[in-house]
């Protein structure tokens, strides 16, 4: 917990450096000179030794892809291992911040520096912006000493890394972490297959919510398209059809052909607990992995992690049941 010496920050775009074009606003470049510029301006700035490094190339986060997560991964394990850096705040739009805490949290198990990532609603510069308190904000975290793993700064509050969603389109504070139930074991260590050091792949992930009309085909469209992974949000504490014995069977043939399938909550405070209702308990009989109270931005970060290592299904259903970073715990 001590204060950070040598910070990496990590800029790969977002609404917090964007400047206006002739299409709206866009990531823009130059984002060092402009963060020295304010510092130089505030009495009450940090004082820690920071460097900053530009993502190639800049994106707006609705544009985000498992590509970019890796890239962010493989430049805080350059910035820690080979440049000796002992903290990373990476810069981050909003649209998908809490999915890139998430799986970051899984993809930097083991690695021994605080990471934490912060955005804006507003750019830098916009009039009433929340951009330089937000950067500031994460700046004076580093300074005071934080924790190692992953953590998400924002409007004032030290959210969890996997345990955020964005709740709100416009306020500023966008960030909270909902109250679901959490229950789950803790790993008694990571392993090699999962340090952050395990070179990962991508992995054909999906996300389907459960609704009144939900059929079968729709589950083979996305089972044929060679999806190896499936997040499927369930009603209440993880209830479906359970007489479309079709669907049934769809979900039972793609588990027993090597798609893992996760079963979260669709509700923004839920959990599920298969045994509650026959509708739930007639879902897990298809093979499905329960995910308790985990957020859909957890539940996905923690696929790809899994699967991305190379673990075929049943390994990483066995290390999804666990807790690693305390997204279940």
């Amino acid at each position: 917990m001590g204060a950070v010496k040598n910070l990496l920050v990590l800029y790969t775009g977002g609404t917090i450096g964007m400047l206006q074009t002739p299409a709206g606003l866009a990531p823009a470049g130059g984002f060092d000179a402009r963060m020295r510029d304010h510092l130089a301006q505030r009495n009450d700035a940090p004082t820690l030794q920071w460097t900053l490094r530009e993502l190639n190339p800049l994106i707006d986060s609705a544009n985000m892809q498992q590509a970019n997560w890796l890239a962010m991964r493989d430049a805080i394990i350059e910035a820690v291992e080979h440049d000796g850096h002992d903290g990373v705040l990476v810069l981050h739009g909003t649209d998908t911040l809490a999915y890139s805490a998430a799986t970051l949290s899984f993809l930097l198990l083991g690695l021994q520096v605080p990471v934490l990532l912060t955005g804006s609603m507003l750019p830098a510069g916009a009039p009433d912006s929340d951009a330089w308190d937000n950067l500031v904000g994460a700046l004076r975290q580093f300074e005071q000493g934080l924790g190692n793993g992953v953590q998400l700064y924002f409007h004032g509050r030290l959210l969890h890394g996997c345990r955020a969603s964005k709740l709100r389109s416009e306020a500023f504070d966008a960030f909270t972490v909902m109250e679901r139930h959490r229950e789950g074991e803790r790993a008694a260590q990571i392993p090699a297959s999962l340090d952050y050091r395990q070179v990962r792949q991508a992995v054909k992930l999906a996300v389907l919510p459960v609704f009144p009309g939900l059929c079968a085909d729709y589950l083979r469209g996305l089972f044929d398209a060679g999806v190896q992974g499936l997040l499927l949000e369930c009603y209440g504490s993880g209830t479906g059809p359970s007489d479309d014995q079709a669907l049934l069977d769809a979900l039972h043939g793609a588990r027993q052909s090597g798609v893992m399938i996760v079963a979260i909550s669709q509700c923004p405070e839920g959990a599920v607990v298969f045994d509650t209702y026959a509708a739930g308990s007639k879902l897990r009989d298809t093979g499905l992995v329960s995910g308790g109270g985990m957020t859909r931005e957890a539940a996905l970060g923690k696929m790809f992690a899994l699967l991305g290592a190379g673990l075929d299904v049943e390994a990483a259903e066995r290390w999804f049941a666990l807790d690693l970073c305390g997204e279940r715990a």
